[in-house]
């Protein structure tokens, strides 16, 4: 049996960019988790994957939505990475761009709106598989996970 606070240093090895992942729940009103388990799988048709906690609280917001929004964080961008990982409170409204009826954030380095294509339940996380209908890509540097913390680009 593997130590599962061994694991979870190790995976603290491999550096990840960061992403929120965020859509509208039933009622309109939007939800977003910040997500470093994010990854292209394909050029043609163009899609990407998501790994989402099955405890996370918008669990149920994305097996309800046909699509979301995943926007890749710059460096500007930590405020709200740390606001979407429930680390700290937004002292503010959150800015939000909406492509295609779906809430991406605004100033994100890439905004993609993503169709759901199918979900996997993985252990205890969800994996969407999701097909990317419209992006934009701005300018800048990303901001980076690595060992347990928030790295930038020099």
């Amino acid at each position: 049996m593997i130590d599962t606070q061994l694991f979870r240093k190790a995976m603290g090895e491999f550096a990840t960019g960061i992403t929120v992942v965020s859509a509208n729940d039933k009622h309109g009103e939007v939800k977003g988790i910040t997500v470093n388990a994010f990854m292209s799988l394909s050029l043609d048709p163009t899609l990407v994957a998501v790994s989402i906690s099955n405890k996370a609280s918008i669990i149920q917001t994305l097996a309800d939505a046909n699509q979301f929004g995943i926007s890749v964080l710059s460096d500007q961008q930590k405020e709200l990475s740390m606001i979407f990982a429930k680390q700290k409170e937004a002292d503010q409204p959150v800015p939000f761009d909406i492509l295609d009826e779906t809430p991406v954030l605004k100033d994100a380095l890439v905004q993609l709106v993503c169709e759901k294509e199918s979900e996997v339940e993985a252990g205890d996380h969800t994996i969407y598989i999701a097909k990317v209908k419209e992006l934009q890509v701005q300018e800048g540097q990303p901001i980076i996970y690595y060992g347990g913390s928030y790295q930038y680009l020099k």
